[in-house]
């Protein structure tokens, strides 16, 4: 390389040199009022996302610790699948109110999903205005009423009406009368959730059946509910999870009589009742064994819910 070459390539290499340094640095971008209040709506929602998390855990962890040395004191079998409950005797056996929590829980869903999905669909694909203004208010007004009225109302009007038309040992107190206000109290529930899954169905499903000349009745059947069967599952899960934990209304209209029922019109006694009923003057084991009682609720509501989901999922 040559002298006068050697020189350009330096006076180059100083050029650019002075280019970068005259160059505006970039700066720092200053934080905005909005930016600002954006982040401390991020932090409280994570703190009340936490609160949330934290309170489950703190309830299991508490129920857990206060039952499960109960169950092992009585014996897992004996306690779970015992038929007999006796506190005075020390004897603890929780499998006539686990069956009588199934079958409540399934008598309440065998009422209420058919009559909450058909009311779903007339509201959403049926109802006139005039009478939408008279059923959404209805239907929140379900949601609002407290267990106790619905207990009440089963109590001197459901329970008399099936003592003097089928009888039974219970007079009227059964697990029919439980299922049906049960049945009732899940409908608002089942309403909501599925009538809004039915709105979110795009319309083209609905005109491209049409097109292929299927009737309303038809498009609803095989084009509508299959399409929103995500959110009609969901509704269906959340109205059997009020239907095994509601308590009040059911004390009132069960019978409350700790036996396997052989037939609808027998009095039963579920979980939720149970330790409602008795956990106000318990104490010892008698407690700790509600308490277990409340575990194995637990770990039902819990396996269920799994199930639900993985059958949801699966279908999805």
């Amino acid at each position: 390389m040559n002298g006068n070459a050697l020189g350009g390539a330096i006076q180059n290499g100083y050029e650019k040199v002075n280019m970068m340094d005259k160059e505006p640095q970039k700066k720092t971008k200053k934080l905005t009022l909005s930016d600002i209040y954006e982040i401390i709506a991020k932090i409280i929602f994570l703190l009340c996302a936490g609160v949330s998390v934290f309170g489950v855990c703190i309830i299991t962890f508490y129920i857990f610790v206060m039952g499960l040395p109960a169950i092992f004191e009585i014996g897992i079998a004996d306690f779970i699948a015992g038929t007999k409950w006796m506190p005075s005797a020390e004897i603890f056996g929780i499998l006539p109110m686990i069956i009588g929590s199934v079958y409540v829980t399934i008598g309440a869903v065998i009422i209420g999903v058919p009559v909450g999905i058909l009311t779903s669909v007339y509201m959403s694909e049926y109802a006139p205005k005039p009478i939408l203004k008279i059923l959404n208010p209805a239907v929140e007004l379900l949601a609002g009423i407290p267990s106790v009225v619905y207990g009440f109302f089963g109590l001197v009007v459901i329970v008399p009406l099936i003592n003097d038309t089928l009888g039974g040992k219970g007079a009227g107190s059964s697990l029919l009368a439980a299922s049906i206000i049960l049945g009732v109290m899940i409908l608002p529930t089942i309403i909501t959730t599925t009538k809004t899954a039915l709105s979110a169905v795009p319309k083209k499903y609905k005109e491209g059946a049409y097109a292929l000349g299927a009737t309303k009745v038809h498009t609803i059947f095989t084009v509508l509910i299959p399409a929103a069967k995500s959110g009609v599952f969901s509704g269906i899960v959340l109205g059997i999870g009020r239907a095994i934990g509601e308590t009040m209304a059911v004390i009132l209209v069960a019978g409350n009589s700790v036996i396997i029922p052989e037939s609808i019109t027998d009095p039963v006694r579920t979980m939720t009742a149970n330790i409602a009923i008795e956990m106000g003057y318990s104490t010892g084991l008698h407690q700790e064994a509600l308490f277990a009682t409340g575990v194995i609720l637990f770990v039902f509501i819990m396996s269920l819910n799994v199930v639900l989901h993985f059958i949801q999922k699966k279908e999805g």
